[in-house]
């Protein structure tokens, strides 16, 4: 599986988008936009993306910018596999 799909069905599974995961595209905008996107929900996206694909994210490595928009989140995930 592609790694902008990995992200997009971990983002959909952690914020319970249901149908609506299958709409995400990599310009689609993520804070502010989505309303399940809240700080709480940032953190659970994380730990997911770490759980799942192995990678490790370091409190530095997180901005703003990271989780602008899901093709950000996409490489950002790309930069620690």
């Amino acid at each position: 599986m592609a790694t902008f799909e990995q992200v997009r069905q971990i983002v959909g599974d952690v914020l319970q988008l249901g149908d609506r995961t299958a709409s995400l595209t990599p310009e689609t905008a993520l804070l502010g936009n989505i309303p399940e996107f809240d700080s709480m929900a940032v953190v659970s996206v994380i730990t997911a993306l770490e759980d799942q694909l192995g990678i490790i994210v370091e409190d530095d490595d997180i901005s703003g910018e990271t989780f602008e928009t899901l093709g950000n989140l996409t490489a950002f995930v790309q930069s620690k596999l």
